[in-house]
């Protein structure tokens, strides 16, 4: 793990690798995939079935057999314990609630004299989602990408989510029961991202492909990308941390690693001016690893990737941790709401003593499918309106045309582009 004082001379130097953190190599499995996307382009369903063999360690013998059905969805809901379902029901509700609340809406705008200008807003037909399912399955994922698609008006949404040995994840076929998703297909990797960006016969095409995945669905959804729109390209899982002497190491200590244990790839950083904290904080980590289940993973992920920086002062703390815009932040001080101002890239932030990353992960209501790796600089969470599209909307009376028609065709003529200049003239009182 880095751990470092912004006054020592070598940070410069550690700073700059954690900035580097998100720069996947993706030359190495390019080929792969590049390989993997033709064959599912030019054998479609038969090529799917390789893959599954080859990645997933099972043979499936007939087109039918890639389709998780309902009937297994519907058992495996009625088959939850009943804490657990309320625990998901809750989940679905305030994850609905939230969603609900950004949906966006068409709107239309006249002006004096006859001019109608206007936005219309409408869902794509179909969505395709990616929900993991290798190291461990996320049916937290699963809501977080089709409550906003439902939310959206999709009419179609498909699944696709990798089954080793041929054992979907239980609980994730009750998530889909819940949703109402229909269609779950079983098949990962960039296979699933080919299958939904060009169809097979048994894989409709899609027009929008979210959901995270590894470094091959990511390399994936960037190639597909321009053939079907996606959400963003996500690598490892990361947390950020701002604190301040008023945290309890402890708590920060279980934060950082719950980020770790998703990932040997992970990120997990605390900035802080308290070289008290700091030190507290490095000893409690080691404290929390020896009680986690994934302490392997964990382990491997604080001592390759972790870091804790030691600041002159919180401004100092604020500025290095925009410039590392990590998937989630959290500010763990008194007066968080303060800071909320100075804190410019984050794909979600957790203000306060008793806001864990993890309440967003499952309960908050806000999606947990965040940019990674410094694209929270330009990338957002996804939502609702990742799986809707906008639509202009033009129109103009005579006495609007006359009014700033000339102006158009000047500017049209300037151009060189007759055909758009005359194509407003002729319609222009002589």
């Amino acid at each position: 793990m880095i751990f470092t004082d912004t006054r020592d001379s070598g940070f410069a130097k550690s700073f700059d690798e954690l900035l580097q953190r998100g720069k996947m190599d993706i030359a190495e499995v390019s080929l792969i995939v590049t390989s993997i996307i033709n064959e599912i382009k030019l054998d479609k369903n038969e090529a799917l079935k390789k893959h599954i063999e080859k990645f997933d360690n099972w043979t499936p013998k007939s087109d039918e057999e890639l389709k998780i059905s309902t009937e297994s969805m519907s058992k495996a809901y009625d088959n939850l314990d009943v804490k657990l379902r309320d625990s998901l029901h809750l989940a679905y509700d305030r994850i609905k609630a939230y969603h609900e609340k950004q949906k966006p809406k068409s709107w239309f705008d006249t002006e004096s004299n006859g001019t109608i200008l206007g936005q219309k807003v409408t869902p794509v037909d179909s969505a395709g989602l990616y929900i993991p399912g290798g190291k461990a399955a996320y049916p937290s994922s699963l809501l977080m990408n089709v409550i906003p698609a439902q939310v959206a008006g999709v009419q179609n949404i498909i699944v696709t989510t990798p089954t080793p040995n041929n054992e979907p994840n239980e609980l994730l076929l009750a998530a889909c029961h819940l949703c109402g998703v229909s269609e779950v297909y079983k098949v990962g990797g960039a296979s699933a991202i080919a299958a939904m960006a060009y169809g097979t016969q048994s894989i409709p095409k899609v027009d929008v492909i979210t959901g995270p995945g590894n470094i091959f669905v990511a390399t994936a959804k960037k190639m597909v990308f321009g053939d079907v729109n996606i959400d963003m390209i996500a690598g490892p899982s990361e947390i950020g941390i701002l604190a301040d002497d008023s945290a309890n190491p402890s708590h920060l200590a279980v934060d950082m690693l719950s980020q770790a244990e998703h990932d040997e790839m992970a990120s997990s950083i605390l900035i802080t001016p308290s070289q008290a904290l700091a030190d507290a904080v490095k000893i409690e980590i080691e404290v929390w690893l020896k009680k986690l289940s994934r302490e392997e993973i964990a382990r491997k992920s604080i001592e390759e990737r972790g870091a804790i920086i030691v600041t002159v002062d919180m401004d100092e703390a604020i500025e290095l941790m925009n410039e590392i815009a990590p998937e989630h932040l959290e500010v763990a001080t008194d007066n968080a709401f303060e800071y909320l101002a100075y804190i410019k890239h984050a794909g979600a932030i957790f203000l306060g003593h008793n806001t864990p990353e993890a309440i967003g992960d499952y309960v908050a209501g806000p999606n947990h499918t965040l940019p990674t790796g410094g694209t929270a600089k330009f990338f957002s969470p996804l939502g609702v309106e990742n799986f809707m599209k906008k639509t202009s909307i033009i129109s103009f009376s005579k006495n609007a045309i006359n009014k700033i028609g000339e102006e158009c065709a000047l500017i049209a003529s300037t151009e060189g582009l007759t055909a758009h200049e005359q194509s407003v003239r002729v319609r222009l009182n002589k």
